[in-house]
């Protein structure tokens, strides 16, 4: 493992091995984990706790709600941080983890539907707080020439953990064996309490897992990494002395919005556009693939008469029947993980041994997501959703890594962190559109049927290919 030093500028960062920016990107399997528990699974956890599929979208808005506050406010924290011993990243890696894997035990036995709309805000909020550093990070210690590769790296543990993770409650189902009696029957539970559609034990225990996994990989990065100090720790701490106070961080932020790089602003728009593709799967994918490929969808206690038993066997059925088509589309989600993770080994061979052109490969990738997102409206079997997902997987890759290492030149170092927690904003800030309506825009424009915000979700890619093609990457200079 490399040695920490001062490192007066970017040009002067040494080139690390591949085993050290194994190290440093590996805290992102544990936060990748959580967020493909999340995207596969909260919005069923939304329809077995009575949520209609039309409401999910705003469910999901305090988390982007959060994430927008937190994100700048995370990085504005760390780049004035430092200890000789925690670093500067790492403490809030640690936090976030913390606060993660505990939301994760908490999340699939949320008592009501507003405990666990609340839950998501909290593990959103936590996971971010571990994520934001892990972006600066790789800026911190790689030099211009690696920064394609580390991030890369980073796509590369998200991918394996998005697959892995979405993977779960099928593995525990079917493999393992752990199904509805590992709870309380169906029927037992509307004799009992009126709860029949709890949260199925299979995706129970996938969360349980993944609190384990997101504190364990994030542990091992703090480990095994050393952060670069200040180069001049005086300086530094005058600077950090004279920025206390809240008003003066707000102050901060807001400045540093308004003089954001040109780059900055060009991929924002990009970003916008792939963010809000994004989310329109994670919110609705569940929902429109359980109704339109696998003819299943969430049941609703008011179109049965649950006073009788033929009442209660009929709901229990569509509500089993519905439980086995969520964990099948959330395992065929999985896919996008498997391929990003190939997308994103390849790309990492790529960039250990020479320069791409980030914006071609970037436009190239949202297209296929494109046509990933577009195609499930037309597949007629439940493999093929292998197929779209792959498509989706190619421009997933891609989002995790190349706004970012087009960005990175672009911004001072010494404010790496804030600018990459601001740059975060254009990931949140669709994804409050897609909430308050942006999804059901689809329906208006498309029709009712909720496979059409799929359609959507591609539609935007390609807004976003298009965008890729006005980015200029415009390189940091220091003032003289």
């Amino acid at each position: 493992m490399e040695q920490p030093t001062n490192a007066s500028n970017n040009n002067e960062l040494p080139r690390l091995n591949f085993w050290d920016i194994w190290n440093m990107s590996f805290g992102f399997l544990g936060i990748q984990f959580g967020f493909a528990l999340q995207g596969g699974f909260m919005s069923s956890i939304f329809q077995s706790l009575g949520a209609h599929k039309e409401d999910i979208p705003l469910m999901w808005i305090m988390a982007p709600l959060a994430g927008l506050i937190i994100q700048p406010i995370i990085g504005y924290l760390s780049d004035r941080t430092w200890h000789p011993t925690y670093g500067r990243r790492r403490p809030y890696f640690f936090i976030g983890a913390i606060l993660a894997s505990l939301a994760l035990f908490v999340v699939p036995n949320s008592p009501a539907l507003w405990f666990a709309v609340g839950m998501l805000l909290i593990l959103d909020v936590s996971i971010n707080i571990s994520m934001e550093p892990f972006r600066a990070l790789v800026a911190d210690k790689l030099p211009e020439s690696q920064r394609s590769y580390g991030f890369v790296m980073q796509t590369l543990i998200i991918g394996i953990g998005t697959y892995v993770a979405s993977n779960l409650p099928w593995f525990i189902s079917d493999v393992i064996g752990v199904n509805q009696q590992a709870g309380l029957s169906c029927i037992e539970g509307l004799e009992k309490s009126g709860l029949g559609g709890a949260v199925d034990p299979a995706v129970k225990y996938a969360f349980y897992i993944g609190g384990i996994v997101f504190f364990l990989s994030i542990l091992y990065t703090i480990l095994t990494t050393k952060e670069y100090p200040p180069e001049n720790m005086e300086a530094f701490e005058k600077e950090k002395a004279a920025s206390k106070g809240f008003a003066h961080g707000v102050s901060e932020i807001i400045n540093s919005i308004k003089a954001m790089p040109l780059t900055m602003k060009q991929l924002g728009v990009v970003q916008f556009f792939s963010w809000f593709a994004f989310f329109t799967m994670w919110s609705m994918a569940t929902p429109a693939l359980t109704e339109h490929v696998f003819s299943a969808s969430s049941p609703s206690k008011e179109d049965f008469d649950l006073l009788t038993e033929a009442g209660k066997t009929a709901y229990c059925q569509a509500d089993s029947a519905y439980k086995s088509a969520a964990s099948s589309a959330g395992g065929y989600m999985g896919t996008y993980g498997l391929i990003s993770m190939i997308v994103a080994l390849l790309l990492v061979l790529a960039t250990s041994q020479r320069e791409i052109n980030r914006k071609a490969v970037h436009a190239v990738s949202l297209i296929l997501g494109a046509a990933g997102f577009i195609g499930m409206y037309y597949i007629s079997e439940e493999w093929m959703l292998h197929l779209c997902y792959a498509g989706i997987g190619v421009a997933w890759a891609s989002i995790l890594s190349m706004p970012y290492a087009m960005l990175a030149g672009s911004i001072d170092p010494k404010k790496m962190g804030i600018y990459m927690g601001i740059f975060n904003m254009f990931i949140v800030i669709p994804q409050i559109f897609a909430a308050l309506g942006g999804v059901n825009l689809a329906y208006t424009f498309l029709g009712e049927a909720t496979i059409n915000t799929m359609i959507f979700a591609g539609l935007s890619l390609l807004l976003g290919a298009v965008a890729t093609f006005f980015v200029q990457e415009n390189k940091f200079k220091s003032p003289a």
